[in-house]
């Protein structure tokens, strides 16, 4: 257990002029900054240049199938839960060009798109979006066969994390054990200290990059009272989760379940749009298509986001392996929840509630496991 002294002896406080001087320090060591802005009446993360593309002031209001932004009663930058993009889209892009080729008379030139060398510094990275890139991670980089692609973007990136200040109407993340405060994987983290005057943020390095940054932005040490604030605001948020999903015994639980009448029930709701796997940070299913010019004389090969919950995705000789709603999102939700545990030993979901927000019909995966396990029916696997 650190003492008062050690606690704060790895904290600084910066205010809005450091904050400032965090982008334009980031920026000056050639790294391009994301972070959240609002666009199209959502927060989402494009470039950011000042803190005055942030959504300062400006909250968001989730439930099932529901989305919209409010104004709050302060001036707070990081003061919403997530919004429908998640840092996936730069890591692992929604369309890649994997090569393309050119018929030059008899011969044919065959070019590979060279990895990206570009340096990035995300901005305002949640708890759950940081469990959500260790899990891609794991996906794209462990094992004997590693994403060359992912690999060049992942190994330049900073990250700068935000501890959450509030709690999403749609969030679970407490219960996944994937948040509210961040815990590795950051260079900084950041609480936003909310009241009491002047804007304050209280800053954690984590990484010797993440060192080398704060000492050259304006700081101060901490005072007990701050880190007492800052600990309370991360236990407030943790407390007021928007929802809740038990994860002890799940997998077991949905895959002895697999005949359960709940996966009709949910069928007759689920629209198959995938919304709910393209909002996801840590789904990666791709598909790869081949496409030319009109008179034969190029070619490229593309690599895209796809779902489980579209028919070609199980397409074979003969039909889709999985013709029906209820055994597509089956196969998505023991996925996620269950199988996902087998491939990579953790699971597949961090809680941060895009799937339940963006569903257009709000179906609820928490509420889809508490049914499943209110019953107690081991009804048997089924192929």
């Amino acid at each position: 257990m650190q003492s008062d002294q050690q606690r704060s002896a790895t904290l600084e406080i910066v205010t809005l002029d450091g904050m400032q001087a965090l982008l334009e320090s980031l920026r000056r060591r050639g790294f391009r900054t994301i972070g959240p802005t609002m666009r199209d009446q959502a927060i989402v993360y494009d470039d950011i240049e000042s803190i005055d593309d942030l959504p300062r002031g400006w909250t968001d209001e989730q439930d099932g199938g529901r989305y919209r932004l409010l104004r709050r009663d302060d001036d707070a930058l990081f003061g919403y839960a997530v919004g429908p993009h998640s840092w996936k889209c730069y890591l692992h892009p929604p369309r890649l060009r994997l090569w393309r080729a050119r018929r030059e008379g008899h011969d044919v030139q065959l070019e590979w798109d060279a990895t990206p060398a570009e340096r990035l510094a995300f901005i305002g990275v949640r708890a759950c979006e940081l469990r959500a890139i260790a899990i891609q991670d794991r996906v794209f980089l462990d094992g004997p066969y590693r994403d060359p692609h992912y690999e060049a973007r992942r190994e330049n990136v900073f990250i700068v994390a935000v501890n959450c200040g509030k709690a999403g109407g749609t969030c679970f993340c407490a219960s996944m054990n994937a948040g509210p405060k961040v815990s590795q994987g950051f260079d900084l983290a950041i609480t936003e200290l909310i009241g009491g005057g002047e804007p304050a943020f209280l800053v954690e390095a984590g990484s010797k990059a993440g060192h080398e940054i704060l000492n050259d932005i304006p700081h101060r040490p901490t005072t007990k009272a701050e880190i007492d604030a800052a600990e309370a605001i991360v236990a407030q948020t943790a407390a007021s989760m928007g929802r809740e999903m038990r994860s002890d015994g799940l997998r077991d639980l949905l895959m002895n379940n697999l005949e359960h009448p709940r996966w009709d029930d949910v069928a007759s709701r689920c629209l198959s749009c995938a919304n709910c796997t393209m909002v996801c940070p840590t789904c990666f299913c791709t598909s790869v298509e081949d496409a030319s010019d009109l008179d034969g004389a190029s070619a490229e090969r593309w690599r895209r986001w796809d779902s489980c919950f579209t028919m070609d995705f199980s397409y074979i000789h003969g039909g889709s392996v999985r013709a029906s709603a209820r055994s597509r999102y089956r196969q998505w939700m023991t996925h996620k929840l269950a199988t996902w545990i087998d491939q990579f030993s953790s699971s597949g979901c961090v809680g941060c509630g895009r799937c339940i927000t963006w569903c257009p019909v709000g179906i609820d995966i928490t509420e889809e496991t508490r049914a499943i396990r209110a019953t107690g029916a081991t009804t048997g696997e089924s192929s």
